[in-house]
């Protein structure tokens, strides 16, 4: 957040009038303040390499360095901001890809102001973009255009967890609200709460929306109709 207690965006697409509509919606919302923008992704990784941003909105189809790449490098730094992955939801295969690589979530490109803003704020404030719903649905759209998008990958962390934190990790995937799994399980919702914190902790997962990409890789979550 900027000294003035506003949310600092970092605009990342190759259409100048993509750029231009963005900003002009943020620069016109109180709270919020565009720090600055690039082309490609290669520019964007060296401009926030040597300035901060809160959040960071990326286009997937561009020039020398696409989004998902630039996604990956940027998250990998500390103290990343967060990544929202800007996508025309139906040509866009490589979102699943940036949400592999840290992205917090969607935004499409054709947004109306008040989705946009909404949105910023979200993942500022460290939640995923979209519902687990949405993104699971998101997911079984993309993965038939991944190579290995319909081979489970084995990953060792999901022994680190208990009985009863695979259930609630399988659950998220299916796209279950809190209080849906808290149904389930017939537990309270804020023990479900304390699991999916305790899961994210033991697996290194940034966020719900990274959960759901882990719980449909490792096949704990099969692809609608198979």
């Amino acid at each position: 957040m900027n000294e003035d207690g506003s949310i600092g965006v970092f605009l990342v697409d190759d259409q100048a009038l993509v750029r231009a509509g963005f900003r002009m919606v943020l620069d016109a919302e109180p709270g919020m303040t565009v720090l600055g923008e690039a082309s490609d992704g290669q520019e964007a990784v060296e401009s926030l390499g040597l300035q901060r941003a809160d959040v960071v909105l990326m286009d997937v189809r561009m020039p020398r360095l696409d989004g998902v790449e630039a996604t990956r490098q940027i998250c990998a730094r500390p103290d990343a901001p967060a990544v929202l992955v800007l996508t025309t939801f139906d040509l866009d295969e490589y979102a699943f890809a940036a949400l592999k690589a840290g992205a917090a979530g969607f935004l499409l490109k054709d947004a109306g102001p008040s989705d946009l803003l909404a949105a910023i704020r979200t993942v500022h404030a460290g939640d995923a973009v979209v519902a687990p719903s949405t993104t699971r649905r998101l997911i079984d759209r993309f993965s038939e255009h991944l190579p290995d998008g319909e081979a489970p990958t084995p990953d060792d962390r999901l022994g680190l967890l208990t009985d009863r934190e695979r259930e609630v990790l399988v659950a998220v995937g299916q796209g279950l609200t809190n209080t849906e799994i808290a149904s389930a399980l017939f537990v309270a919702e804020a023990t479900v709460k304390t699991h999916i914190g305790r899961i994210l902790a033991k697996l290194g997962l940034r966020d719900r929306v990274q959960m759901v990409v882990l719980a449909y890789e490792t096949g704990l979550v099969r692809v609608t109709g198979t």
